[in-house]
């Protein structure tokens, strides 16, 4: 048989594996498949499976836990799968400890994006995910967790536009995810950032802001809460009958990298 009459086997081997919760035995067979036919050969079983499964398996691996999926996921299939991940958010979980969630779903992006040295496939896979609707809440909940850090990366934008250096105040492990993803995609990082502070513009006014250390004070100007990010992720959850679909949510049309 040739790598491409297995494939349709595969596929369904391995989506009635995650679905089964058998994630270890899924991970075998990508590798089996890998071994066998070569990485295109998961490449593209991750092509074709459902992006609820594709999320399912990929939930169960972080940057500690890396897995095949994690590896070669193709971008778009990647940005698709995301808008699965608070399928599974239980409402306590999200009253009670919005932070554990966000730092889970922070391990996830982290360890997809930052497991290869290859700076283009880091790009495209940012690209595509920040180009949804879903994508864009997704990196604004990882940016709620350091909003000062963040506000300070884009006055450093702001500033320096592509002469970015990467340099801040800050050794946040938010901060060079948020680089990157403001170097991959301008676009994105915007609408990541209006999603955060809907009232944010390009200008200085808002990146100097101050921030207050008493975790009870309310900030200088709106920002969304992780918890309401949360909630708006779990919204975004599409219908497994249809696909995720690129958003049309407003761009602020910067040409910071211009």
């Amino acid at each position: 048989m040739t790598e491409k009459s297995n494939l349709p086997a595969l596929s369904k081997q391995v989506t009635e594996l995650v679905l089964a919760g058998s994630l270890s035995h899924a991970e075998q067979a990508f590798a089996e498949a890998a071994d066998q036919f070569g990485d295109l050969a998961v490449v593209e079983v991750l092509n074709n499976i459902p992006p609820q499964v594709t999320a399912l398996h990929m939930a169960g691996f972080d940057g500690g836990k890396m897995s095949l999926a994690t590896l070669l996921v193709p971008p778009k299939a990647w940005a698709d799968s995301l808008a699965f991940f608070a399928a599974t958010w239980p409402d306590d979980l999200i009253e009670d400890d919005p932070e554990r969630i966000a730092e889970s779903l922070f391990a996830h992006i982290h360890g997809v994006v930052f497991s290869t040295d290859d700076e283009e496939r880091r790009h495209e896979l940012l690209a595509a995910a920040s180009a949804t609707d879903h994508g864009s809440t997704a990196f604004a909940i990882l940016f709620s967790m350091a909003p000062k850090e963040i506000l300070e990366v884009a006055g450093e934008i702001i500033s320096k536009g592509p002469y970015l250096t990467g340099q801040t105040s800050s050794d946040n492990d938010v901060v060079p995810l948020a680089i990157a993803l403001a170097q991959a995609s301008e676009d994105g990082w915007d609408r990541a950032l209006f999603e955060l502070f809907p009232e944010f513009r390009h200008s200085a006014d808002l990146a100097d802001a101050e921030f207050s250390d008493d975790p009870d004070d309310e900030p200088t100007f709106l920002q969304r809460s992780t918890k309401e990010l949360l909630y708006r992720l779990r919204k975004q959850v599409p219908s497994t009958r249809s696909a995720a679909k690129p958003g049309s949510r407003r761009s602020l049309g910067t040409g910071i990298f211009s």
